[in-house]
C-alpha cells in the first residue's frame, strides 16, 4: 500500500476495481441497441457521465496520472462513439454522449482531487 496525498492506495483493491469499472464500461458502450434499456429522458446521458466519473476516479485511485488518465478516457469515449456508430450495434453516434463521457471524466478527477486533499488535510 502506498500514500497519494494522503489517501491510501492499495494497489491490488485499486487496480481490480479499476478493472471492474473498465469490463463495466465494454458491456454497457458496446451492447447492441437490443439489450440497451430504455429510460427516462436523457437517462443515457447521465449513464455516460456516471460511468467516465467512475472511470476516472477509479483509474486516480489505482495510480493513473490525471495527465495520463484524462486523454486515455476522452479517447474511449470518442472511439465508443465512433463503434456505436457501426451498423452491426445498431445505436447511433452522439456527440451529447461523448459531451457527457468528457464532463464525467473531469467530475471525476475533481472527486478524487477533492478526496485526496479532504484525507491530506484530515478535515
Amino acid at each position: 500500500m502506498t500514500q497519494h496525498g494522503g489517501l491510501a492506495v492499495h494497489s491490488a483493491l485499486a487496480r481490480g476495481v479499476f478493472s471492474v469499472a473498465v469490463l463495466v464500461s465494454l458491456a454497457v458502450l458496446f451492447a447492441p441497441a437490443s439489450d440497451v434499456p430504455s429510460g427516462f429522458d436523457g437517462a443515457d446521458k447521465v449513464v455516460h457521465l456516471l460511468l467516465f466519473g467512475v472511470l476516472a476516479s477509479t483509474g486516480r485511485w489505482a495510480g493513473i496520472s490525471a495527465k495520463v488518465l484524462a486523454p486515455l478516457l476522452i479517447g474511449y469515449a470518442a472511439v465508443s462513439e465512433v463503434v456505436q456508430g457501426l451498423e452491426v450495434l445498431g445505436r447511433s453516434t452522439s456527440v451529447g454522449d461523448l459531451v457527457a463521457d468528457v464532463l464525467g471524466v473531469l467530475v471525476g478527477l475533481v472527486v478524487w482531487e477533492a478526496a485526496r486533499r479532504r484525507a491530506t488535510t484530515g478535515s
